[in-house]
Parts: structure tokens; C-alpha cells; sequence
């Protein structure tokens, strides 16, 4: 019988990675348990506070012949590898029938956007019956049966190298520019790989987890081509995982906005961005539902000047999570804009050069035509910011967040 196995909640931020255990028990089943089609690595809410580290949980199908000894492998490699101590690790392992995995794609969606208690988690199993491991206080089971039931309508392919076990935490040894040779050469079928602005390589974690290195991209025969050329340690295994990476699903559009969920917003710049210390910039903008504090923070680095230039009255669309009743940015549009004037001397009528001040009082003068004028004159200054598309550098990019070369819109301002 074929079965959905969804997993969450098993790393933390000292290790470990959800992908990692998957494949450990797709090799542990292998001979009573065929994988059918690419394992999916499905990212949920990004804003919620309780995640353990990227938010990400991983189902896989396999055509099963035996569920309780699947089972039993799962508890021995979760108990085994999953950081268990940490107090923030609370796996869930799901086992769903195929036929039953439609049933949860409301639940998936309302947890890619939303915010679910364990709870909701449980109701879905007890109504339908589903196998499942819980560890601690279960909290993992909401992703793995949203990993199950997610509707991947837009998706795109992540390329994943792991390390070999005795490796995990110590530095990664890669040469940083055979990935940005990689980028040269595949982008943008291959996409968010480096940050040449910000000499930032994304596609090489930080972090004390197995992965040695992930490439994203639109097609699977051209993701295994490009890792040949790579310059890295060893890799113990590798593994190509379909994901709604790059695709918006967290994006919520037209309603009240809330804690803890992402939006996309069309209003109205209430008054000039400011900065504050740490290099943060902030601004309002007047929705239907009131007025929206938004923010570029530091990370965002460049796409702050673009935010710098906004003005009161621009129309722009926003895209961000809110959080701290502030929308962290993603991208904006900006629709329309405003015009800007600046008052400024007049020109003489003569000679047409700027007048001089001819004293405190006294208005203006041409020193050489010897032509008079009383007021300043307001002129529309030219804008730098364009209508258009702009999106926060890969840098600062989060795994949902669908960059604009995958958005079939005009005028898209890229940062690369």
C-alpha cells in the first residue's frame, strides 16, 4: 500500500537537519519500501516563533509492505538523530494513506500561512485515523502532515550534498568561486546560489547541521549537471527534493492584518522613511485597514536606498510578514509616484542663470542684468526611484520568498 511518511521538527539550532533523517529512513525501508517520485521539502509560516531553525518539514511517498516494522525504523532513527534534548525539538512523524492526503491541503495551507496549535494537528489525526509518532509535545506533527497535504501548484527543485557524519559541526571546506563560476553559468535557471553585491555564498549553510551545500533551481537535469562543477569536500549522499522554496505560498492578500502571518498590501506612503540606529529603516503606509508601520532592515542592505527614496504620497504594493505589529519587507512595487518639488532662486528672465539673494528682506537678483524677483520658485525635482518591481538583495532572501526573475511581471529591478 502506498503511503504519504511526513516528518517535522527533528533539528535545532545546534544540528541536525529534517532532510538528513528523511533520507536515513528512505535508505533504512528501501528494501520493504519503494520511494516513488523526488521527497518534498515543504517550508511553513516563517514567522512563527516556536520553529526550530528554517521552518521546514519533509514527506516523502513509498509504496509499503509493512507499516509497523516502517514504523518501528522511524522511532529508532528519530530517537537516534533527532535533537531530542533540546527543549525547542518536539518531533511528529506521520504515515497517510494516499488517498487521504487531499484531505489535509486545507490544513496545509492554513499552516503555511497561518498559525496552528498542536491541537489542530491532533483533531485532523483522530478524525481520519492516521498513524503516526509524537515525541515530547508532538509539535512537529502539524508540519509533517502539512508536508503531506501541500499543493504544490508552483514548485521548484533543491539539490541537497550532505556530509559525512564525523564532519557534522566542524568548518566546511569549499572553494567559494566554483559556486559563483556556477552562477555565471546557470543563472537563472539556477537561482539565489550567491550574492555577488554582498559576496555572499547562500548556497553553503552556516550552520552546524549535515548539509554541505543546497542548489535551487527550475530543472533537475541541469541542477546535476552544475554541481560537477563545484570544488568542495566529499559528500557522503545527495538528494534532489521538490519544495515550494521561491513560490509566495506564505503570501496572504486582502485581509485584516495580523501577528504572525505574511501579507501583500497595496497603500499609500504616509510620510518620508527615517532611519534609526543599527541602520533599520522604517515608513507608514495608509491601507484599507488603516495605517501599516513597514520595515527594510539592516540585512536587506541595498534595498534600504530604494526604500530611502519613497515619498509621501507614493502608491506602492508591499510584501512582507508582520511581526511586532511592523511588516518586515520582502519586495514592493511601486505602482505610482509622486511628484517631488524643491523651492529654489529664480532664474533671471535674461540670461537665465539662478539669482542671487540680494539681502535679508530684499528677494532676488541677477548681478549681471540687474533684474529683480521677490519669491523663491517651487520646481518638480526629477525622481531616482522608477515604477516598478524591487526585491531585497539574495542575501537577506527568505526560502519562500519567490525572487522577481521567477515573476512573469514588467519592469523588475533585480538584485544579484
Amino acid at each position: 500500500m502506498r503511503f504519504w511518511i511526513g516528518i517535522d521538527d527533528t533539528d535545532s539550532v545546534k544540528g541536525m537537519c529534517t532532510t538528513y533523517i528523511a533520507l536515513l529512513l528512505i535508505d533504512a525501508i528501501k528494501d520493504f519500501g519503494e520511494l516513488i517520485g523526488f521527497p518534498r521539502l515543504i517550508r511553513l509560516n516563517p514567522t512563527i516563533p516556536y520553529k526550530t531553525r528554517g521552518n521546514g518539514a519533509v514527506s516523502f511517498l513509498v509504496d509499503l509492505e509493512d507499516l509497523d516494522k516502517a514504523m518501528e525504523i522511524a522511532d529508532e532513527i528519530i530517537k537516534r538523530h533527532a535533537e531530542l534534548s533540546d527543549e525547542k525539538t518536539n518531533p511528529g512523524v506521520v504515515f497517510v494513506r494516499e488517498d487521504k492526503a487531499p484531505l489535509l491541503r486545507s490544513f496545509a495551507e492554513r499552516a503555511i500561512k497561518d498559525v496552528l496549535k498542536i491541537e489542530d494537528a491532533i483533531e485532523i489525526i483522530e478524525r481520519h485515523s492516521i498513524p503516526h509518532l509524537s515525541y515530547k509535545n508532538g509539535r512537529g506533527l502539524i508540519g509533517a502532515l502539512a508536508s503531506v497535504g501541500a499543493n504544490l501548484e508552483d514548485f521548484v527543485y533543491e539539490l541537497i550534498a550532505y556530509r559525512f557524519p564525523e564532519k557534522f559541526g566542524k568548518p566546511r571546506v569549499v572553494d567559494e568561486n566554483s559556486f559563483y563560476e556556477l552562477d555565471f553559468k546557470y543563472y537563472p535557471t539556477i537561482f539565489d546560489t550567491v550574492d555577488w553585491c554582498n559576496n555572499v555564498v547562500m548556497a553553503v549553510p552556516g550552520t552546524p547541521c549535515p548539509v554541505l551545500f543546497g542548489i535551487r533551481g527550475e530543472n533537475v537535469e541541469i541542477l546535476k549537471e552544475s554541481i560537477k562543477m563545484l570544488k568542495t569536500e566529499k559528500w557522503d549522499k545527495k538528494a534532489i527534493f521538490i519544495t515550494n522554496h521561491a513560490t509566495d505560498m506564505h503570501i496572504v492578500e486582502g485581509e485584516e492584518i495580523k501577528e504572525f502571518r505574511s501579507y501583500r498590501v497595496v497603500g499609500r506612503v504616509m510620510k518620508k522613511p527615517y532611519d534609526i540606529i543599527g541602520g533599520h529603516v522604517f515608513f507608514e503606509i495608509g491601507t484599507k485597514n488603516g495605517n501599516l508601520t513597514c520595515a527594510a532592515f539592516e540585512p536587506t542592505k541595498q534595498f534600504r536606498n530604494v526604500v530611502r527614496d519613497l515619498i509621501e504620497g507614493d502608491l506602492i504594493e508591499v510584501y512582507g510578514s508582520v511581526k511586532s505589529s511592523t511588516l518586515n519587507l520582502e519586495k514592493i512595487r511601486v505602482i505610482s509616484l509622486a511628484k517631488k518639488f524643491a523651492e529654489m532662486n529664480p532664474s533671471c528672465p535674461i540670461c537665465g542663470r539662478r539669482m542671487e539673494s540680494a539681502g535679508k528682506g530684499q528677494g532676488f537678483r541677477c548681478k549681471k542684468c540687474k533684474t529683480k524677483a521677490f519669491e523663491k520658485i517651487r520646481v518638480e525635482m526629477r525622481r531616482k526611484l522608477e515604477t516598478g518591481f524591487y526585491e531585497v538583495p539574495p542575501c537577506a532572501r527568505r526560502h519562500l520568498t519567490k525572487p522577481l526573475i521567477r515573476m512573469k511581471v514588467e519592469k523588475r529591478h533585480v538584485f544579484r
